[in-house]
């Protein structure tokens, strides 16, 4: 039974950074790494125009206790697929300083992993069920360790956004974001479009078509990446609910497994259960949250602190003024509320199953 540490978000006149520090103390976070490692600490900038994603005062936290602990810190992330501004280097590094990553506050350089256009990778070979060979970012891959800070979420292909997802999407260049998306293509809603063009400007492929007053989406050249369905405003873009979406899960738990093959005992997880959105923090806006917030988590196994996470988000009440329809009541699925046709736990049973972590856990507060 793996162990997953918590600390809530009630402070008594001491500083959420202080609890901060005792938590990651407790779960013994400086020993996945040693003196003059370099540690890659695994963070979400957020988009520009997103403020739902984790605060970059909690980054510092880990910034100084790496250095503290002898270990050189950079903060990484990888290039994404759609067109925003994280989708080459020089946009993604300009975005995580305007949201505020700057080196004065967080203490530590910021390296895309998968380098300037994302195709900077390392192919990792591990014969699983979907994928035989992952492309990893290439400075995630040769970094010593990695401590992955998670903002956990909903999420409209997952159901949920977790430690599971930030390293099986985040860790992947692009190469390996678009097999992970291969399967996937949404539909157009004829009766609700109105032809307003916001799904064409995003998709970064060139697969939408506005004709007749109406957005066409070209199977052909669309990569799956489903952003369209969150931008469109009028909710007319949907996932075509089928048997690609299980494999899209399965996929992602076995890039994530791809993500620390060559980090046994080097890699530690973090997640913050706040401003718990109802999408990716991928999108250029943030709903409000669905629920309260909870807490930190902290665990040296991803499946356990992902299960854990969902279990504390079903068990909350849910805010009625969100983006939630009927799930309020605490123990009630507040993710298959907002994506009926998700099931999260699918990429859980997967990670368990390839032998990424496991689902039983123990909940040590602290």
């Amino acid at each position: 039974m793996a162990e997953v540490y918590f600390t809530d978000l009630r402070v008594k006149r001491q500083s959420i950074f202080e609890k901060l520090r005792r938590l990651l103390k407790k779960a013994g976070m400086n020993r996945c790494f040693k003196e003059k490692d370099l540690v890659a600490i695994k963070i979400h900038f957020g988009e520009k125009g997103n403020t739902a994603y984790i605060r970059p005062q909690f980054a510092r936290v880990v910034v100084e206790m790496v250095k503290k602990g002898g270990g050189k810190p950079f903060l990484t992330d990888t290039n994404t697929l759609y067109v925003g501004t994280r989708s080459d280097a020089v946009s993604h590094i300009r975005t995580a300083i305007e949201n505020g990553f700057a080196f004065p506050v967080v203490d530590a350089p910021i390296l895309i992993a998968d380098g300037l256009r994302g195709d900077s990778s390392f192919p990792v070979e591990i014969g699983l069920e979907y994928v035989k060979t992952a492309k990893i970012a290439h400075d995630i891959y040769f970094s010593d360790a990695m401590i992955v800070l998670t903002h956990f979420k909903a999420h409209e292909l997952s159901g949920f956004g977790g430690a599971i997802k930030n390293i099986g999407m985040g860790c992947a260049s692009r190469e390996g974001k678009l097999f992970q998306h291969s399967n996937v293509s949404p539909k157009v809603n004829r009766e609700k479009c109105v032809g307003c063009g916001s799904c064409k400007k995003w998709c970064s492929q060139e697969a939408i078509e506005v004709k007749d007053g109406k957005a066409e989406i070209d199977e052909k050249k669309c990569i799956g990446c489903g952003e369209c369905i969150i931008t469109c405003p009028k909710g007319a873009i949907e996932i075509q609910w089928n048997e690609e979406i299980p494999v899209f899960q399965k996929k992602m738990a076995e890039y994530a497994y791809a993500a620390v093959k060559n980090k046994k005992d080097k890699v530690f997880f973090v997640n913050f259960i706040m401003d718990v959105s109802p999408a990716c923090d991928c999108y250029e806006f943030s709903d409000y949250p669905i629920v309260p917030d909870i807490g930190i988590l902290a665990s040296t196994d991803p499946v356990a602190i992902d299960q854990a996470s969902y279990d504390l988000v079903r068990n909350s009440e849910g805010f009625k003024n969100s983006a939630l329809k009927k799930a309020f009541s605490p123990g009630e699925d507040k993710f298959r509320d907002i994506y009926p046709e998700v099931d999260p736990e699918i990429q859980l049973e997967h990670a368990e199953k390839i032998g990424l972590g496991e689902r039983s856990y123990r909940l040590i507060k602290v």
